[in-house]
């Protein structure tokens, strides 16, 4: 996915991730969409940070640190192993700059770790020419060397005084020690010289080593810290530095921009049929409508489950299996009806549908998609002959109904990994899995899922967390290593449309690898509106280590009411969801997202419940990262699959949710037209 070069005054990524110079940040950002990962080293020091740029003010870093001279714990459950320090960072630009003023940006180390490096900093950005120069203020960590007395004091005495990080649980959002204690100046530049490639920074960092955490005091010669950095491309970042006066540091930085980023070339794909005059078609009841069907699911993507006309409107039910860009199927669809299609028949419908239900109607004037193909009008002007509506029971003549195809299914495999743990850094899973679906009717099936361990090192995973909870998902290790063959589903599910904007979803089985039992879901979702709101509830009994027809004795109820907006703002959803958990403990998640026009989507989510931080154990909540990106994006071939990414720092009890494999809300996504609208352009591929 790598482009050839950098957008121009692109910022480089410091020691710690984020945009920066080497210990410190600038008020620099990355453009929206962009993702990195860098790999630093200054001894006793190790960094691995993972940076993501969901908008254009805001900058989150998710960080391993790597204390090479201190162990992770005891010999008996960590063996040799080095100390990993996990962190979250966030930055926010207040405003960019302009021709008189800089830049400024307020962020938070360690905002959600340990606290071991906690610091928070106000820092300023001006350019001039090839010169960035940045200036700020930094409490904490980076303000170590205490320069000057805390210049919020005026407020009140409490910001005299920083309290030492509460490393207990970790986790907690710790505002009894931001912006407290002496503070220190920091600043310098970056400076692009004439060879594109290559970059100097200088900076003066605002910590003296005095006080590092868990006693590595670290000697400095000079707080003045001098690099390079050499652009081998748009994706490939290489830095050497000299920090601290006495120490070398070296960092690999890997990135890309997900949003700007456009499918390659899809030479897999069938090229879109020629087209071929209406008028020597016969009219839409004398079409060989098989034939039809058979074109449509090559060359469209679409799996047909009724063609009707409605008048001279033609209406195609059924799911999209192939084309990520709902415009880019319509179009397929609309080329495929052209060459088969009289004079008759002016205007063309799609009913999507994800598993039976009804999602919502396309239309497109016939002539006009012919005069946008021949480029007799432009495509705003197209834009107003296309509709999307609600799917409404209509007088109508069925003219093709196949068949049901009862059985689908399909082999794959899969990686999964578990970092930062006792045991060991990286622990990881490969496994080959078979999922198949019968449809006994359209709209009730089974699922199923068979998983066959091939390649781990969960031999090493000995240490069962403390909990203080029902053990509802830190057994994880006797579910990874109990058996080599699992059954994560077995699932029987009924969804059905139960009214003009409400949906309705039943289910029963093995529901995950950790919990069996029988539930259901509502959801209300308005056709053109930014809103929805929905709940689902199940009772649930923990299923055996083996995963196979087994139970344990644990037994919960648990459920939520969810309700989701789309703000107008920048594609960002919000959901907030309250309800019990799997613990039996009741609280509330938060989830904020962002979708790219291209369908990447990036995320956060946090869950608090009524259980305090001592009895949830490290972490305090839980909370994640991910990263949802299609495979579109990637491959020679159209595809409506994703490749999902998530971190997820620790595992524990408290606000453990249902990991439910089917929701009401996704199956009816396209409700949403955003996607639709803002790639209309592909209609024509």
């Amino acid at each position: 996915m790598a482009d050839d070069t950098d957008p121009p005054n692109a910022p480089t990524q410091s020691d710690w991730g984020g945009a920066g110079l080497w210990q410190t940040p600038t008020a620099r950002m990355a453009d929206a969409g962009e993702v990195g990962f860098d790999a630093s080293r200054a001894t006793p020091y190790t960094r691995y940070n993972f940076t993501l740029q969901p908008l254009p003010w805001l900058e989150g870093i998710i960080r391993y640190s790597d204390i090479s001279n201190r162990l992770y714990g005891p010999k008996s459950l960590s063996g040799t192993q080095s100390y990993k320090d996990k962190s979250i960072d966030v930055k926010v630009r207040f405003w960019d700059e302009s021709r008189y003023i800089p830049a400024l940006a307020v962020g938070i180390r360690d905002v959600g770790g340990t606290g071991l490096f906690s610091s928070e900093y106000v820092v300023s950005s001006k350019r001039f020419g090839p010169i960035d120069a940045s200036l700020g203020l930094a409490w904490g960590y980076m303000g170590g060397r205490g320069d000057i007395s805390n210049p919020f004091d005026f407020i009140s005495s409490r910001f005299s005084v920083r309290p030492p990080p509460n490393v207990g649980s970790g986790g907690e959002f710790s505002s009894t020690e931001y912006f407290r204690g002496r503070a220190a100046f920091f600043g310098g530049f970056s400076y692009q010289t004439p060879w594109q490639p290559l970059i100097i920074k200088v900076e003066y960092e605002g910590n003296n080593y005095k006080h590092e955490p868990m006693g590595d005091n670290q000697p400095q010669s000079t707080p003045v810290n001098i690099g390079a950095v050499y652009r081998l491309n748009r994706s490939v970042d290489l830095s050497a530095a000299w920090e601290r006066g006495n120490t070398a540091m070296f960092n690999l930085t890997l990135h890309t921009n997900l949003a700007e980023h456009t499918p390659p070339a899809k030479v897999l794909d069938p090229p879109p049929p020629p087209p071929q005059p209406a008028a020597t078609h016969p009219t839409a009841d004398k079409v060989d409508w098989a034939k039809v069907d058979e074109q449509l699911r090559d060359n469209a993507g679409l799996k047909v489950t009724k063609i009707a006309r409605r008048g001279s409107e033609l209406v195609i039910t059924g799911e999209q299996m192939k084309y990520l860009y709902p415009a880019k199927a319509m179009g397929r669809t609309a080329r495929v009806l052209d060459n088969q299609l009289g004079p008759d028949i002016t205007w063309y419908t799609v009913e999507s549908t994800r598993e039976s239900l009804p999602v919502v109607d396309t239309s497109v004037d016939r002539q006009r998609f012919d005069d946008l193909l021949n480029h007799r009008i432009a495509l705003d002007d197209f834009r107003l002959n296309v509709e999307q509506d609600q799917p409404l029971p209509q007088q109508e003549q069925v003219l093709y109904q196949p068949p049901l195809k009862r059985f689908d299914g399909g082999a794959s495999i899969t990686y999964g990994q578990s970092l930062g743990g006792p045991n060991a850094f990286i622990l990881y899973q490969i496994a080959a899995n078979y999922e198949a679906n019968f449809h006994f009717t359209s709209n009730f099936w089974w699922s199923g899922v068979v998983s066959g361990n091939l390649i781990n090192n969960y031999d090493k995973f000995t240490y069962d967390a403390p909990s203080d909870l029902p053990r509802v998902r830190t057994d994880i290790r006797q579910y990874l290593t109990d058996s080599r063959i699992t059954m994560p589903v077995f699932q029987f599910t009924d969804a059905e449309r139960l009214g003009q904007d409400w949906y309705g979803m039943a289910y029963a089985g093995m529901l995950e690898s950790m919990f069996g039992g029988v539930g259901g879901e509502v959801l209300y979702r308005p056709l053109g509106e930014r809103w929805a709101f929905g709940a689902d509830g199940a009772w649930v009994q923990q299923r055996g280590f083996d995963q196979n027809f087994s139970f344990r004795g644990y037994r919960v109820a648990t459920g939520h009411v969810t309700a989701y907006y789309d703000t107008p703002v920048n594609h960002i959803t919000v959901a907030v969801s309250l309800g019990r958990y799997l613990a039996g403990d009741h609280g509330v998640t938060f989830d904020v997202s962002k979708e790219f026009r291209n369908g990447v989507r990036m995320g956060a989510y946090a869950t608090f419940t009524n259980v305090d931080g001592a009895q949830y154990g490290e972490g305090s909540f839980d909370k994640g990262i991910y990263i949802s990106i299609p495979f579109d994006l990637m491959l020679p071939g159209s595809t409506v699959n994703r490749a999902g990414i998530l971190w997820q720092p620790l595992i524990r009890d408290g606000g453990a949710s249902l990991a439910r494999r089917y929701s009401l809300y996704t199956l009816t996504n396209d409700r949403d037209s955003d996607l639709f609208n803002d790639n209309l352009q592909m209609i024509t591929q």
